[in-house]
């Protein structure tokens, strides 16, 4: 999996929530951690200080940087500068008359990258900074090519974590249909169940399978009720809002509404090329 996480900080409590994660998979996975802050020229100091700060808390790797263009690219410059590294970073999510869009720093942190991101969004109050152990790791299907493009990696976190992988596809909930939910769960079932006995088969991971009903973000965060410790994999739909690529409406529903950590793959030509390699195998 991954040798180094990058947590990127900005100074402000929210930003270090995403910590225990990283702490968590680390210790997992044996991958080191490092607090990135992004300084302007005049302020290295003080960020460098704010940082000792907080490795006085746990034992991690900082790393000051001055800015040289944009915060996003910067972050993804000094990521890249080290093989096999995953950023992590937390999101202002923002409720939207559709979707919950991502802050702007993460949401063009997923857009540019050509690697996976690590998206959390907390909650209002702090987590503290312990570690936070992972027990499982879940995997939205929706019957499209690209969400199951996220299977090798799904499996490969579940994996790397020694936890057990739970696939799970939404279904639309509606007056008309809940009579005939019983029958309809028998015959839908299928798909989540043998994308789980097909994972368990190729990865050697333990899997299990659910069937929600509703809103996918909604459904997906009354599942998870609270829970804390779950990493969701899913990809990302490219939607074009002034030329740029955000969040589809379900992942960013989920980094809004679900309060657990998101690994995010946007797309790009690997993503594109393992979509490609889903359909001609439906063929």
């Amino acid at each position: 999996m991954y040798e180094r996480i990058v947590v990127a900080v900005d100074g402000s409590p929210f930003s270090e929530e995403v910590i225990p994660y990283a702490l968590g998979i680390a210790k997992a996975t044996g991958a080191k951690v490092t607090l990135l802050r992004i300084a302007e020229k005049g302020t290295l100091a003080e960020a460098e200080e704010y940082l000792q700060m907080l490795a006085a808390l746990n034992p991690v790797e900082t790393r000051v940087v001055e800015s040289q263009r944009s915060v996003p690219e910067d972050i993804l410059r000094e990521a890249n500068s080290t093989p096999n590294s995953l950023v992590a970073v937390t999101s202002h999510g923002r409720g939207g008359v559709l979707i919950a869009v991502l802050g702007s720093v993460a949401r063009e942190i997923v857009q540019v990258s050509h690697n996976p991101v690590l998206v959390y969004r907390p909650e209002e109050e702090s987590i503290g900074h312990d570690p936070i152990r992972i027990t499982s790791v879940l995997l939205p299907l929706d019957g499209s090519a690209l969400s199951e493009s996220m299977k090798p990696q799904a499996a490969e976190w579940a994996r790397a974590l020694g936890v057990p992988l739970t696939v799970v596809q939404v279904l639309p909930s509606t007056k008309r249909m809940d009579s005939l939910l019983a029958s309809y769960d028998a015959l839908d079932s299928s798909y989540v169940t043998s994308h789980a006995t097909d994972i368990a088969r190729e990865y050697g991971v333990q899997t299990d399978w659910e069937v929600l009903h509703g809103d996918p973000a909604d459904a997906i965060a009354r599942y998870l009720d609270g829970r804390r410790d779950v990493l969701a994999v899913m990809a990302t739909r490219e939607q074009n809002v002034v030329k740029a690529a955000v969040l589809g409406s379900v992942t960013s529903g989920m980094v809004h509404k679900a309060g657990i950590p998101i690994v995010v793959q946007a797309p790009a030509r690997a993503m594109q090329d393992a979509v490609s390699n889903v359909r001609a195998e439906r063929r």
